[in-house]
């Protein structure tokens, strides 16, 4: 959640980001009553409560009708103290409720929705299939003649949107994310295969439990998540933990399977496996300070784009409108690869910096020295995808040839047993 000192300090700020990213600034407002409340309710209950200590000294000194009175006084003071108590606790529940509902303050990212985003660069070339003499096949009709993807097969096992990978498809999601693995390990990250259940607070303490939870499987009879990203794993990993982060950020690469209920997006993508149900994912994650926040981020995204160059696609970086951030980011930025046949970009990469909301809700902490006392304070997190099954996706299309076979990228081919190109399969 956002820091409440910073929404009664700024609250001009909170509701800007609230108006920019099209939320209802009045829940600021609302949010600052119910602190003012809390903090005038406690207030009387610690006067009622000293009252009452004081009460009790004087009773033991006291003997006759004052005693007497005394005791009325004392014992109509316990259900002032208790009812007092009620109501604190009250405004505080409403507060925490309010500040759940209140997203990320924005740092930088364009004001508006989904089609306001901001292009950073574009990198590669495009393809001109047309001067090669021949037209593009989609990532299905390619894989089905690899006999790489079976969705039909993925549909009969598990319905609309599962799909198998098989033989030279499989090889090139594990050639993918070990490559991912690699390059992260390389760069300082500690690999981590995570759990894919989650407990409700590892969740909602994430960001993930807000207006998006219907994007969320969940298994009621357990009260379990299906996580759709290892991020929640990752940044429950350190929860209520105090970290030592004299030696620069903490930082993990995820390996996970990933769990999405795509509500709300029927009709979009549903050819092939751009917008399925579960797919493979690495991820990184950071733990950082939050002054040295947006130099990881940049750190995050130069690694995203070294991973994209490896496997040769064009792409374009784009600065993400905050209507269009999760609750959870205060800026991001996404990396699109190129799709020829549909001839528009698709997401493949992004990475976030949520600065110290996650961690404030998953009491991660750090010790700093201020002055000559040493104290704690909340950490930064970010996170920021490094390789995923749709990446199938992209490589497909921009390798292939016209003989239906697929280049192999170079930088993926030492994970394929030296493969240059993956030929069709003659059924």
């Amino acid at each position: 959640m956002i820091d409440l000192k910073r929404m009664r300090d700024e609250p001009d700020v909170v509701r800007a980001s609230q108006v920019a990213r099209g939320e209802d600034p009045d829940l600021v407002d609302a949010a600052l009553a119910a602190d003012s409340r809390r903090r005038a309710l406690l207030t009387e209950f610690e006067q009622l409560r000293a009252e009452q200590k004081a009460m009790g000294k004087d009773v033991a000194r006291a003997s006759g009708d004052e005693k007497q009175a005394l005791l009325a006084r004392t014992r109509e003071l316990a259900g002032e103290v208790k009812a007092r108590q009620a109501d604190a606790e009250a405004a505080e529940a409403e507060l925490t409720d309010l500040m759940l509902r209140i997203p990320n303050v924005i740092e930088g990212a364009p004001p508006g929705g989904e089609d306001d985003f901001v292009v950073l660069r574009e990198e590669g070339t495009v393809r001109d299939f047309a001067a090669e003499g021949f037209a593009p096949r989609d990532h299905l009709e390619i894989g089905e003649a690899l006999a790489a993807i079976d969705t039909e097969r993925g549909a009969k096992v598990s319905g609309a949107r599962f799909y198998f990978l098989t033989g030279v498809g499989a090889r090139l999601e594990l050639a993918l994310l070990n490559a991912a693995v690699d390059q992260a390990t390389r760069a300082g990250f500690t690999p981590v295969i995570t759990p894919t259940l989650v407990r409700p607070e590892i969740m909602q303490g994430t960001g993930f439990l807000g207006a998006h939870a219907e994007e969320v499987y969940r298994l009621e009879a357990d009260d379990l998540y299906l996580v759709g990203t290892s991020e929640v794993a990752l940044a429950g990993y350190r929860s209520g933990e105090i970290l030592d982060l004299a030696d620069g950020p903490q930082r993990y690469a995820g390996w996970s399977a990933c769990y999405r209920r795509e509500a709300g997006s029927y009709g979009k993508d549903t050819r092939g496996i751009i917008r399925v149900h579960q797919f493979h994912k690495v991820e990184m994650f950071s733990y950082c300070r939050p002054e040295d926040a947006a130099a990881e981020h940049q750190r995050l995204l130069a690694w995203e784009e070294e991973m994209l160059a490896r496997c040769e696609l064009p792409y374009r970086v784009i600065d993400t409108a905050a209507g269009d951030l999760g609750s959870s980011a205060a800026r991001k930025f996404d990396c699109e690869a190129w799709l020829p046949t549909q001839e528009r970009y698709l997401e493949l990469t992004s990475t976030s910096s949520c600065t110290t909301f996650q961690a404030r809700r998953l009491n991660v902490r750090e010790r700093v020295t201020v002055g000559e006392k040493t104290e704690t304070r909340t950490v930064a997190t970010l996170n920021g995808t490094l390789g995923t099954t749709r990446w199938i996706v992209a490589i497909l299309e921009n390798h292939q040839q016209a003989d239906g076979s697929v280049r192999v990228p170079e930088g993926l081919r030492p994970y394929l047993g030296g493969l240059e190109v993956l030929e069709p399969v003659t059924r």
